[in-house]
Parts: structure tokens; sequence; C-alpha cells
């Protein structure tokens, strides 16, 4: 089957197979009867649920009957039917079938809503504040969800004008059949204003204090804000340093004479020893293995260190990782990293020792920027222009890092939906053998779009582009230019087989690169998943990137769910292959392609 074929046939078996839910609805527990409005139907018999089996008798079915009404009047009065009438029966087949008759009758409707402050009263801005975030209206439906929605708004506007103790009493709703209406009186506690302390630890961990005290997103005195709270937990959990962390105003009989509430901090720590182990294989790139020891809260700063190694054939290395998560300021860390690595490739082959050390700052929840500086000494060994001898090159290469990074996406390791971007620039200067200066950039994006509303089918793209600004071919040492072909690359092909090709069929790599991907993602179950995709790329030996002469790879995936992401096994197949491309491609590791 040729690597056309065998794509069509991939997106064919899995458009069948989205399509296989629809041909097999499952049977409800109980049969709705009854002129109903079509979303109500709809909400009524997904309370309701499906059958596991069919009924074992009589009695079975008037129990699912029972249940099935129970389930369809709270849905009737969750939205404002009070006046309805549900009857379960049992049909006189000779297997019997329930089923539940519904009457819904009219639809009663916001009458009056009234907030009674529980003694003392806040003051009139504050009372004003909590009118405001009612936001129903008289002669509205009386939802429920609308009515207890509009409660907790009260509330929440209640405690970020800084009434930390404020609370919800016992609710009135009156419910009149006489004029069919819902009137509901809310009972709130309102309490007195906070002003917020500094940070007081509660742990037996080794963590830092006055690392801690530096944390707070709030000076000594500030008016209490339940998001600044919220936000220095979810700091100190995304750490990974500790078990739990409960981040909680100190209690009341607690708070010293100058009023000034402490924020109390319990950590509890994780084990400070962690060894992961990892492997992946690729037919052309052959097997690697990873292996990685942890240690967390070393320097009582929530950080975590790392010695890692890897071995694999084409890229094996020994090293030390270093991250200080909220360096100097929250939301920003401290990243160190070296390494004595050796690569051999197809295009080189090279040793060497690498130190790096970057900022990252987490401008928001979804935009990073990162900043860095790393000092290289290598040794490469690289074929002439000609081909006919090997070059060898004794090169201190230092660069500067500037990235910036938008994560829109719902999950790391296996996104459904939401896109990323990524732009870095590194400018670069060597000395040795050659002396040289230049800019290494790239631009990666990618997009998630689900195509039902439980994402079982989803498209994913991706496309990249880069440049080597101010560089010659013959002056950037071969490990730093641009190469194409592979498993996080374009599919199909050898490792570094997309592109330029010296006599002998060595790859030369080039200054621009441009690579495409679109894969249709289908989860078969929560464990199983099938994908086809479709990668392109091309390696330019100029400056600008080449988007008219996309070589193309294609093939089909299985995915297997871990519980933490997705296993990858791909089968790809190249479409413009060359004489050193194998017929196909295999390659399996951890998380998705892209």
């Amino acid at each position: 089957m040729t690597g056309s074929r065998l794509y069509l046939a991939g997106l064919t078996g899995l458009a069948l197979l989205a399509a296989y839910p629809a041909l097999a609805a499952p049977q409800l527990r109980a049969q709705v009867r009854g002129d109903l409005p079509a979303d109500l139907r709809t909400r009524i018999e997904t309370a309701v649920g499906a059958a596991e089996r069919p009924s074992r008798n009589r009695f079975d079915a008037r129990q699912r009957a029972n249940t099935a009404a129970e389930e369809a009047a709270a849905v009737l009065r969750s939205e404002g039917y009070y006046a309805f009438r549900v009857q379960p029966g049992v049909s006189e087949a000779i297997v019997a079938e329930p089923f539940i008759e519904v009457t819904v009758g009219p639809r009663f409707r916001i009458a009056d809503v009234r907030i009674d402050w529980i003694d003392p009263a806040p003051a009139f801005s504050v009372q004003t504040l909590g009118s405001d975030q009612l936001q129903i209206a008289p002669g509205q439906p009386a939802r429920a969800i609308d009515v207890v929605s509009a409660e907790a708004r009260v509330l929440s506007a209640i405690q970020k004008a800084g009434y930390a103790d404020a609370f919800i009493g016992p609710r009135e709703v009156i419910v009149d059949h006489a004029d069919q209406t819902l009137r509901p009186t809310f009972r709130i506690s309102a309490g007195q204003p906070v002003r917020l302390d500094s940070i007081r630890l509660e742990t037996e961990g080794g963590t830092r204090s006055d690392w801690l005290a530096g944390l707070a997103p709030w000076p000594s005195g500030a008016k209490y804000d339940p998001d600044s709270i919220a936000s220095l937990e979810r700091s100190l959990v995304e750490t990974g340093a500790y078990d739990q962390v409960t981040v909680a105003l100190a209690p009341l009989e607690e708070v010293p004479a100058d009023g000034l509430r402490p924020v109390v901090v319990t950590l509890t720590d994780r084990k400070p020893h962690r060894l992961e182990a990892g492997a992946s294989y690729a037919s052309s790139e052959g097997l690697g293995a990873d292996m990685r020891w942890t240690h967390f809260n070393r320097f009582g700063l929530a950080d975590t260190s790392a010695v890692f190694g890897r071995l694999s054939t084409v890229d094996s290395r020994l090293g030390v990782e270093v991250t200080l998560p909220h360096w100097r300021r929250l939301r920003q860390s401290l990243n160190g990293y070296t390494a004595a690595f050796r690569r051999e490739t197809s295009a080189y082959d090279e040793t060497g020792l690498e130190v790096r050390v970057d900022v990252q700052r987490k401008r928001s929840e979804v935009a990073y920027v990162t900043v860095g500086a790393a000092l290289d000494y290598i040794q490469t060994r690289e074929r002439s222009p000609s081909a006919a001898a090997f070059l060898r090159r004794e090169q201190v290469v230092g660069s500067l890092l500037g990235a910036l990074a938008f994560d829109e996406t719902d999950d790391v390791l296996d996104p459904k939906a939401g896109w990323r971007v990524d732009l870095r620039a590194e400018p670069t200067a060597l000395t040795g053998s050659v002396t040289l200066s230049y800019v290494k950039a790239s631009l990666q994006g990618s997009a998630y779009l689900p195509l039902d509303g439980d994402r079982r089918t989803v498209l994913a793209g991706r496309a990249k582009a880069g440049s080597i600004l101010g560089g010659t071919l013959g002056g950037v040492p071969a490990s730093r230019r641009f190469y194409a072909g592979g498993g996080g690359s374009v599919r199909g092909y050898v490792f570094q087989g997309i592109g330029p090709h010296l006599p002998d069929n060595t790859p030369v790599g080039g200054l621009s690169l441009v690579e495409v991907s679109g894969e249709v993602r289908h989860r078969l179950s929560d464990q199983w998943g099938l994908v086809a995709f479709v990668d392109a790329g091309s390696v330019g030996l100029s400056q600008e990137p080449a988007f008219e002469a996309l070589d193309l790879g294609v093939g089909l995936g299985v995915r297997y769910n871990l519980g933490f992401g997705p296993i990858r096994f791909d089968l790809a197949v190249p479409l413009n292959r060359r004489s050193d491309d194998p017929s196909y491609q295999i390659y399996v590791s951890i998380g998705q392609s892209f």
C-alpha cells in the first residue's frame, strides 16, 4: 500500500469510528413521554441516564421508573416548573419497559429578590455593592441556578471588598402557587473589613520563612483580597515541592492589637527524592533511555535539583539541573543547567560541555518571557563542502536567549483545545576555529480544535519557521544549523534527512527551516486512540525560509492513555523518498507529537 493510500485509509477509518456512536445510541433507563420543550426534554433524558442492561422483570422496571421520576422532578424544579406532574409507569408488553409521563405546567417567575443583612449591617456602599450583584429581575424564569448564582456573586463581591469573614445564612425561598412566582430572600453577614499582615509559616519542613515572607503579593496593611490569597497558594502548589499547601487567615481570636490579620501558610513537604526513567524509539534514530534523580527543597526555597543522564544512538549526555521557583519575586524562576554531551549524527559528530542560565517570568496565566545566556565548549567533526575530507572544529560558543511564549491549551501532554505560540531569538558569537556572530531566530505555533462536545475527535496543527541571520553555511558549525526529518520534525524520513546533501549523501543542514504538521486525533475509549497525520518540511541554504519545496510524510498512529498523558506509536511513510530513506519509519515516545 502506498503512503497516500495508507493515509486515506486512516482518515476513512477515523470517520467511521467518529460516526459509530451516533449509530448505536444508548437506551434510556426510562422512556420520557409528554409534550416538552426540546431543551427541557434533553436535560431530563440526560438526568435519567442510559440503561446498562434491559429490565429483568416488572418490579425492576417499576424501580427504574420511580428513580427516573425523581430525577425528572429535580430537573423541572431547577428550571422553574413547580406545578409539574411526573407519573412513573410500566408498559404492558411482555418485556416490561419503564417510562415517565411528564406534564410541565406553567413556568414560575421571579417576583421579588431581597437581601436581609445579618447584624451588624455593613456600610451602605457595601450593601449597594451586594444589591448590584444580584442581576436577577422580576419576571424572569425562576431557575434555581440563577438564584444560587446570585447569592454566590453577592458573597464574592463582599469578600473582594475586604470582608473576609462574610458568610451566607439560611436562605428563604417562597414558592407561591397562587400567582406562580418565586420570592428569594438572601441572609448574609458581612462582618468587619480585614487588613492583612505578613505571612506566618507553620510547617515542620525545611522551607525558609524569610523566602516565603518575600512572596506575599500584598504590602502589610493592605485590604484583604481573596484573589491574592489564592494566587499565593496556587504559586506554592505549582512548585511541585509540597504534598499539601494551605493558605488561610489566622483565626479572629489571634488577631493582634493593631488589627492586622496574619496569613498562615501550612506546608507539607513531599518525599525529598524521586527517581524517574524513560525511553523512546525511532527506527532511524534508535533506542533512547533516560534516567533522572531529583531532590526537592534542598535549599529551603521550594527548589528542584536533579542529576540526569541520557544514552541514545544520536544524543548522550550527563548533567545537573537546578530550578529556583519564585526567585526574587512571585512567578519568576531561575534555571541553571550544565551537561557534558556526545552527539553522533549523519551530519556531524560533536562532544562538548554546555552551561546555561535563564530567568523565566510568568507575565499572566498564559504568557511567559524568558531571558538567558549560555556558554558552550564544542569539538565538532563534519564533512567539508566537497565531501572529500573531514573538518575538525574546536569552538567556544557564547549566546543569549530571548523568548516569548503563550500557552492557551487545556493540557500540556495531550491538548484537546486552545493554541500555543513560541517566539525566540538567540544572538550567538563563535571563537576558535572560526570567528563569527549571527542570530538564530524561530517562530512556532500550534492549534487544537475539538470537533465534538466531549472532545473525542480533535484537529491539531503545527507550523514552524526559522532563520539564521548574519551567518554563512561554512561559518556556522554543523551542529548549530537547521535540520528536518525524524520523530520531532517530519515523520517518515530519516533523522536530518530533509534538505541539501553532499555527494556522499551527508546532510548539510541549512540557514532556514519550514515545518508544517496536521493531525486528526480520535479517542476510541478512555485508554485508546487513533491518529492520522501529515507532516511537511524543508531546509534552505539561504536565510529566507523556502515554503515551496516541501517534503511530505504521512502516517497513522495509536495512542494509549497512561493517566498523565499518552504513549504514542506512529508509523510514517515518506512521499518524497530518497535513496537513504526506508519505506517507513516507526516512532515510540510519551506525549503527543506536538
